[in-house]
């Protein structure tokens, strides 16, 4: 055909392109490349029927895949012939549904610069106002009841634009130009302040306002973009006291918010790796460590080297921190166990005897989206908290994979759901503990299968009986159940995001975990591959008395390992752990443990941690799971090549017993000997390292496995995720480790959901 004569395609586009400003993209690409045609959105991604030159089709498709809005991507583009229409234009058309559901959906992106500039510009006719956003940014996810991603389907449905934002809307050179959200101060929401008996306080800005009585010492309740957060002006340690008060937040770190990155650096110390986090446009909380001396209340973040930072991800937050402050302490709107609030009537309820004051505004939030957090940490990203900011982005799986429903752990939680080759994390929900959280759990499901049109038939679940998020599963009727083994799903969640295949040796170090026996993992080395492991070393056994309470009250560890290597010899000891407690509480314990009483059997690495942190006095309770094992990386001495004693043993099925006593007898000799806790720490670090890489060399030997991979929550100490990784390299092996999702538990849904599917894939080849 010659490149003169005029042609019709029909061009098919699926991944990230509604309400990215796709559809105006491809509006002034047609224009350009002078094709006449229409785009609509579907429920699948968008459709384009153009008509031209086959040259200048050919040069459009190109500029299709070259040159995407930032918020936008194209998965796939399929191109076919069609007869021609006459099409005298190029239109942007009424949006279609469809059967199929594969349309994509962005994240909440943070504030763009060009809205920045009109924020505050007194010339512009949106100067200062606090829901500003384009086609370029703002919120995406959170305010989306449905697809496709129309104005009807967001809560901007309630605001009808103005004569000046329709021209916008209109205006093909605007870059507002079909911008689904559009709005202004004349048509689009509105901030409102209250007390907390719910009257109003009336006030011509009600975001300056807040900002005064933020420096006045009040607890402000402000409404963001995925829920509700609780403020006070970081440098006011009586506000900050109060809100941990109120709050019933003993020590846990707050996160703050600070207007740039020149008000960061009064505070803390920011490395350039840390300051692309801080400024990227997903705008998560970055931990950066602190300066000695600042300005901000040591009541913050205790008993830790980090602060919890983000920089403004709205013009809300930017107007607010705009008002002279070094830090504001944004910490979620909660209370303890339940998820954050996101509509106002259950946020006057329930954070009503905390905050002060509430700033709330008229724009319904329909997804509850907690903040990310992330650190960088031995050249990688590292994800903590994977939420706001990059959920509902899916991960492309290596294979297709059955519509699976992975209902995740009990806590840290996140549902994960996979469709082709996506798979579909969801935002942090967090522990399942409360009626409210697990009805927040089941909301975010329902929401997902909707959205994303996925029917799972398939359900994986966590194998402990007692999590919520298994009691879900097993209740599903009509749908294959697939129990997950929890560390399994650690080591396969690194797997795949890592994209190996075939087995590895596996590395599964966190708290707690339901293993097949019956008892609690946590120190675990395994050989497998995603559809199978075998145990190939483990920590021995050691008592955990009164079961969960040990998490709060790791002296009770403490106790536990001092009587399993000394028995009752150790009372005689001269350590801190001995000296803060009274002969009562030690005799209870070790009577719980000769009696075998609510004394379940703990493999843990974390509960080790634990301990140690007792036994040298430095953390004998805690109000935060992992407290005591952060008190003992946080404390931790120069580097040093001494390490205690350890020793393992093969049992019959050929697993490696750990045993630890010569590591406690080694903890106290050195206390005894007047060595300090950060010496001991750097010590315990060094023998952990030691011994586990020493673990890995003999499993190569045996096995001849190249592949290691580290995942679980304790892997959040920096000072053993790098130690373990260099000294497994230097014997030659392969370390791979998480980046994208957390190697804590809220993880454990995505190597649920390739677990499955493994097994089903392979269920089908045989």
């Amino acid at each position: 055909m010659s490149k003169r004569s005029s042609v019709s395609a029909k061009i098919t586009i699926n991944g990230m392109v509604q309400g990215v400003g796709f559809r105006p993209f491809v509006y002034k690409l047609a224009i350009f490349h002078d094709l006449a045609g229409e785009i609509a959105n579907t429920s699948s991604g968008v459709t384009i029927h153009v008509e031209g030159t086959d040259s200048k089709i050919r040069a459009f498709v190109n500029d299709l895949k070259k040159k995407c809005p930032p918020l936008a991507g194209i998965s796939s583009i399929f191109v076919s012939m069609e007869p021609a229409k006459g099409y005298k234009s190029f239109t942007i058309k009424p949006s279609k549904s469809m059967s199929s559901r594969d349309t994509l959906i962005s994240p909440d992106m943070a504030m763009c610069d060009d809205c920045l500039k009109e924020l505050y510009d007194p010339g512009n006719r949106r100067f200062n106002y606090p829901f500003i956003s384009c086609t370029n940014c703002g919120p995406r996810y959170t305010i989306m009841s449905d697809i496709p991603c129309d104005r009807h389907n967001t809560s901007m449905k309630h605001f009808n634009m103005c004569p000046e934002c329709m021209k916008e809307y209109n205006d093909p050179s605007d870059r507002r130009f079909h911008f689904q959200t559009n709005g202004c101060k004349l048509c689009g929401p509105e901030a409102f302040l209250y007390r907390s008996n719910r009257t109003r306080v009336i006030t011509d800005d009600p975001v300056k306002k807040t900002a005064m009585l933020l420096k006045d010492g009040h607890i402000v309740a402000i409404k963001s973009v995925g829920g509700f957060h609780l403020c006070v002006d970081a440098e006011n340690s009586d506000a900050v006291a109060g809100l941990r008060t109120r709050k019933n937040r003993k020590t846990k770190p707050f996160a703050l918010l600070s207007l740039n990155l020149d008000t960061v650096c009064r505070f803390a110390a920011a490395e350039p790796s840390e300051v692309i986090l801080l400024t990227s446009c997903r705008r998560p909380i970055v931990l950066v460590k602190k300066r000695k001396t600042n300005s901000l209340s040591p009541m913050i973040a205790p008993g830790t080297a980090y602060f919890g930072i983000m920089l403004p991800s709205t013009p809300l937050h930017h107007l607010i921190a705009s008002h002279g402050f070094t830090a504001i302490v944004m910490t979620s709107g909660n209370i303890s166990d339940n998820p954050i609030s996101v509509d106002d009537d259950e946020a006057f309820e329930s954070l009503g005897f905390i905050a002060d004051y509430f700033l709330i505004h008229n724009r319904r939030i329909y997804q509850r989206c907690d903040d990310s957090i992330v650190r960088w940490a031995g050249g990688a990203v590292r994800s903590i908290r994977r939420s706001r900011g990059y959920i509902p982005a899916p991960f492309l799986l290596t294979d297709r994979s059955p519509q699976i429903l992975a209902c995740g752990a009990g806590m840290k939680n996140t549902v994960c759901l996979t469709k082709g080759k996506n798979a579909f994390l969801g935002q942090h929900i967090g522990d399942l503990e409360s009626v409210e959280t697990c009805l927040a759990f089941e909301s975010a499901i329902d929401q997902m299968k909707r959205i994303f049109g996925i029917d799972p038939q398939i359900i994986a679940y966590d194998l402990h009986p007692d999590y919520h998020s298994t009691r879900y599963a097993l209740k599903k009727e009509g749908m294959k159940k697939i129990g997950v083994q929890h560390h399994h799903a650690h080591i396969a969640s690194c797997m795949a995001e890592n994209r190996i295949d075939g087995q590895v040796i596996g590395l599964a170090f966190d708290g707690t975990g339901f293993g097949t026996d019956g008892r609690i993992w946590g120190g675990e080395v395994f050989i497998g591959k995603m559809d199978n492991f075998r145990r190939a070393a483990h920590l021995a056994y050691i008592p955990m008395p009164g079961g969960s309470a040990v998490v709060k009250e790791p002296w009770r560890m403490g106790i536990s390992y001092l009587y399993n290597t000394f028995g009752k010899e150790f009372y005689n000891l001269d350590l801190p752990i001995i000296a803060k407690l009274n002969k009562k509480e030690i005799r209870f314990i070790t009577q719980m443990i000769d009696k075998k009483i609510n004394t379940p059997q703990t493999s843990s690495l974390g509960r080790l941690f634990d301990g140690i942190a007792a036994i040298l006095g430095i953390a004998m309770t805690t109000s935060y799971e992992g407290e005591a094992a952060l008190a003992l990386e946080t404390i931790i001495g120069k580097e040093a090549n001494e390490h205690y004693d350890y020793k393992w043993e093969k049992k019959e099925n050929s697993c490696c017993r750990i045993t630890v006593d010569p590591i406690i007898r080694g903890v106290t000799d050195d206390i005894k000997n007047g060595l300090g806790p950060p010496d001991i720490s750097r010590r315990f670090h060094t023998t952990i390292i030691r011994l586990f890489s020493g673990i890995c060399n003999l499993l190569h030997n045996d096995t001849g496995l190249n592949c290691v991979v580290l995942s679980g929550g304790v892997f959040q100490n920096q000072v053993l995720l790098k130690g373990l990784k260099d000294a497994v390299e230097k014997k030659g092996l392969q370390v791979f480790t998480h980046a994208l999702f957390p190697t804590n538990d809220g993880g454990i849904s995505l190597g649920q959901a390739v677990i499955a599917a493994s097994i089903i894939r392979n269920s089908i080849d045989s």
